[in-house]
């Protein structure tokens, strides 16, 4: 994958992907990989921006996104957008707001190419965490988790 940079996040390695003037994508990499540089002035505003949000939950991003999107997922990602800091919502509520259901919703997070700015890590299961990008497993679990308890201070 071409990266605009790779930040060093208190949970793991982000690859930045970005035009000139707006973010397309953030991935959580595998461990091992090494940081990099923002390759342009715009990679290096989103960098400083999520080091700001990680050191303040409070933070605001300012930052133009770009992407192509069902106009179910876009929902979805404007109402995850409305979800403020330190607050969650369970797929189910959020689909009875979008007359949706919770696996399309499920399915919008895990869809989600910007996760942390579109916040898709506060949205969890009625009766647990839920998921996170796409998967259950114990490392993705553990940044959802870092996430929201980083947004409760």
């Amino acid at each position: 994958m071409n990266y605009q940079a790779r930040l060093s996040a208190p949970f793991g390695m982000l690859g930045i992907r970005c035009e000139q003037d707006a973010l397309t994508g953030i991935d959580f990499l595998p461990a091992g990989e090494m940081p990099l540089p923002a390759s342009c002035a715009f990679a290096q505003n989103v960098c400083l921006q999520l080091r700001h949000y990680f050191k303040d939950p409070d933070a605001q991003f300012t930052i133009p996104l770009k992407f192509t999107a069902t106009l179910h997922r876009q929902k979805v990602w404007q109402a995850m957008l409305a979800i403020p800091r330190g607050n969650t919502r369970s797929y189910g509520e959020l689909a009875a707001e979008l007359k949706s259901c919770a696996q399309a919703v499920g399915q919008a997070c895990g869809a989600n190419p910007i996760a942390i700015i579109i916040p898709c890590h506060r949205i969890v299961g009625k009766a647990g965490t839920g998921g996170f990008i796409k998967s259950t497993g114990d490392t993705q679990l553990s940044i959802k988790r870092w996430l929201l308890t980083h947004e409760q201070r």
